[in-house]
């Protein structure tokens, strides 16, 4: 079974992660793919990809349910096509690894990932070494992760927001000072597992993040700035919630559920949400 499929920044290269262990690379080009590589290192599932921006060169992260996060790079050269190694291996977590999401790039080369066993990690390439910082986040388990924009964020800043089996949303700001993750706060609503969170790239004044739940439900949490009051509208389905995604404009939500749909809402001029377009896969 395939878990995930990504594109990288380019749109030239996919990225594919299923249940035989394996990420496989193709090659894109128009309307065809052409396989590539096929990268072997994982002792279970996996779960998930993510490309990090091309600034750090071609670095792709995957994670498992066998708890590893592994780095591969891909180092080609005009005579010779490209080949992955394995640059890093991080191994501290203890149960599955659910999902990973890079920073903005302006921040700097991190990965967030999010664990079963409750923690976030934060992987940091900086000085030719990878160094990490590890915490608990969610008390049973934390099933997604994502980073806020640069845009609208005060200078050097580093937050995401993290879901979890606790039902709770919670935002997380890094500290200089303790150079640590600390939650600034909780978004409470949901009854049930969140399964997943998004917040908004909008270069928009406001912030947006999105989570959605096992209860059946989306809410869309608005601030009107980055150190602003978070309130909610809820959205409701016949179904549970699984995935959530923004347009790069921030304004367009894209909602799919476990009856095989997906929900495309735009923000009302004056305010709200309304449903503009379901697609049944």
């Amino acid at each position: 079974m395939q878990h995930d499929a990504v594109l990288d920044y380019y749109g030239r290269k996919l990225a594919t992660c299923s249940s035989d262990k394996t990420v496989k690379i193709f090659e894109v080009e128009n309307d065809t793919h052409r396989l590539t590589d096929t990268l072997k290192g994982h002792e279970g599932a996996v779960w998930c990809v993510a490309w990090a921006h091309p600034k750090y060169g071609s670095i792709l992260a995957s994670a498992s349910y066998d708890g590893k996060v592994l780095i591969w790079r891909s180092q080609s050269t005009n005579s010779a096509p490209s080949s992955w190694q394995k640059i890093y291996d991080f191994a501290l977590h203890t149960a599955s690894v659910n999902l990973v999401a890079w920073a903005p790039h302006e921040v700097g080369c991190l990965l967030a990932c999010a664990s079963s066993d409750g923690s976030v990690s934060v992987l940091e390439f900086k000085d030719n070494s990878w160094d990490h910082v590890i915490f608990p986040a969610h008390g049973i388990g934390v099933n997604a992760v994502s980073w806020a924009p640069v845009v609208g964020q005060p200078q050097g800043s580093r937050r995401f927001v993290t879901g979890g089996s606790d039902c709770a949303v919670n935002i997380w700001e890094w500290s200089p000072e303790t150079r640590s993750y600390n939650k600034a706060t909780t978004l409470p609503g949901h009854t049930d597992w969140v399964r997943d969170v998004a917040w908004s790239p909008s270069v928009l004044p406001k912030a947006y993040i999105a989570s959605a739940s096992q209860d059946k439900t989306v809410r869309i949490w608005t601030s009107p700035s980055a150190g602003g009051e978070w309130s909610s509208t809820t959205l409701n389905f016949d179904a549970v919630a699984w995935r959530v995604s923004w347009s790069l404009n921030g304004n367009v939500l894209a909602v799919s559920t476990g009856e095989n749909k997906v929900f495309i809402y735009k923000e009302r001029l004056k305010g709200g949400w309304v449903l503009v377009k379901t697609i049944e896969e």
